[in-house]
């Protein structure tokens, strides 16, 4: 299923590439506020996803006064992407401390296979012999960049399950939005995402006892720029592009941010990357080529 074209992908075909390469650069910030943060993997989704959606109220409800009024029956779309957007957060925060980040990391981002098979089977695209060997060619290079200690040691624990449940949600989240994405503008449908996300994941951080409050001013300070960078800025732009490009080539692109994480790491983290990182990031930009070629004139079976 394609997404419907509109005026302003035919004015400038490619503002949805150049916004996804945006968000994938604001979302290659997340690990590192993550970082700075020091604070539990909930907790910094609450903050990051309730901050962002502060920030957009007044442009949420200009927008909204400028609009047709919302009909219920198209709620659903937001809402199930903010509830899957918690999920996705919650499983993968657990993950990590089940499992190393590289296992955790490199599993959940299994997702754009768990959007392809969908495409295939569910919505009946014809996926070309490149599309797969490109989406091959992105999660090898992915899981050179992120380490590979999960290719040494491909053993499933409980850990590894969390995380590849954390992809099934992610995928959901991209197969969702790009559905929602017909009836809503972009900063809407984020905006009721992230309204329910954040509600959902302060729900799970008070049930389990994480305390919310009492951090110190770094924390806030990376909080703030995980909500104003990774979640709004990043957010948006990705939204955006699930408006005028199919899910099933948006969600293999987003593989570059392992790599955009491990650049901006090397200048703010002091952390080299090693031939092999080096090698796995030319495969992901090799994978994302082939997706994007393959995709260009995608059908469906009628």
């Amino acid at each position: 299923m394609t997404a419907l074209p509109s005026s302003t992908s035919k004015r400038n075909p490619y503002l949805p590439y150049i916004a996804l390469g945006s968000g994938i650069i604001a979302l290659g910030f997340s690990a590192l506020f993550v970082r700075w943060a020091n604070a539990p993997g909930p907790v910094v989704g609450f903050y990051r996803l309730g901050l962002s959606t502060l920030i957009l109220v007044p442009f949420f409800i200009i927008r909204r006064s400028r609009g047709t009024p919302i009909r219920r029956e198209i709620l659903v779309f937001p809402i199930l992407g903010g509830l899957l957007t918690a999920l996705d957060h919650g499983f993968w925060n657990t993950a990590v401390n089940f499992t190393s980040a590289a296992n955790a990391t490199l599993l959940a981002n299994t997702a754009p296979l768990w959007v392809a098979l969908f495409a295939w089977l569910i919505w009946r695209e014809r996926l070309k012999r490149a599309f797969w060997i490109g989406l091959v060619l992105t999660l090898a290079g992915a899981a050179i960049v992120l380490g590979t200690d999960f290719l040494r040691h491909p053993t499933l624990g409980i850990g590894d399950i969390l995380a590849i449940t954390a992809g099934v949600f992610y995928a959901g989240y991209f197969l969702v939005t790009q559905r929602g994405r017909i009836h809503w503008d972009t900063l809407s449908y984020i905006w009721i995402v992230g309204l329910v996300s954040s509600l959902s994941l302060l729900g799970f951080s008070l049930s389990v006892g994480l305390p919310v409050t009492g951090y110190p001013l770094q924390s806030y300070l990376a909080f703030l720029g995980a909500a104003l960078i990774s979640q709004t800025g990043g957010y948006l732009a990705v939204g955006y592009a699930l408006g005028h490009l199919p899910a099933s080539l948006v969600a293999p692109t987003m593989l570059g941010q392992p790599v955009v994480t491990a650049l901006l790491a090397i200048i703010l983290l002091g952390e080299p990357l090693e031939a092999g990182q080096l090698l796995g990031g030319a495969a992901v930009l090799a994978g994302i080529y082939l997706v994007h070629t393959s995709r260009e004139n995608v059908t469906q079976v009628d």
